[in-house]
């Protein structure tokens, strides 16, 4: 089996968005998920395989600050929020691939709001919780505070505080029962 089909396939199969750039910020490659998160960012997406300047801005700090960490790995991380304000996770290091000989950047996208709604989802079915603790849980993943969760979701600060003492009950019930 081709090596590079190999390694495509992977790449395709991941959650976060993937993406191999070239040090003047031409995309080398892109995996599905890094299309649809470049074209939450931008209007053109990947057009023209360009990146959106909110991720060429992360991987230019690394491209002119990489003759100070030439001997050592430095993996840049940044978050930045899409237009509709969901947290983007970025990652840039420096990679080396045979097949290219400009030096390259891998860049790793994560949505934040889709990881946080997929371990609540996975947390809502370990634990037995109800759809509205989830709703919740969800929140308190993304770092929102109480005043934030309660606001969103039209209820009382103190609706929330009993929906997450309930998922930490919860939680601390299915530990013990594992032990």
């Amino acid at each position: 089996m081709n090596n590079n089909f190999l390694l495509q396939a992977i790449f395709e199969s991941f959650i976060d968005g993937v993406l191999i750039v070239s040090d003047r910020g031409e995309v080398i490659y892109a995996n599905r998920s890094a299309h649809e998160i470049c074209r939450m960012l931008s209007s053109d997406g990947l057009k023209a395989m360009q990146l959106p300047s909110q991720i060429w801005r992360v991987c230019q700090m690394l491209v002119n600050n990489r003759a100070l960490h030439q001997d050592t790995t430095v993996i840049l991380e940044d978050e930045i929020l899409t237009s509709s304000n969901s947290p983007l996770r970025i990652r840039v290091e420096w990679i080396a691939l045979e097949s290219v000989e400009r030096p390259c950047l891998r860049v790793t996208l994560e949505d934040r709001m889709q990881s946080a709604r997929k371990r609540a989802i996975a947390e809502r079915e370990r634990y037995g919780l109800t759809e509205r603790e989830a709703e919740v849980w969800l929140l308190r993943h993304l770092n929102w505070k109480y005043k934030a969760i309660a606001a969103s979701l039209h209820i009382t600060v103190d609706t929330v505080k009993k929906h997450v003492h309930n998922i930490y009950a919860k939680r601390d019930a299915f530990e013990w029962a594992q032990e």
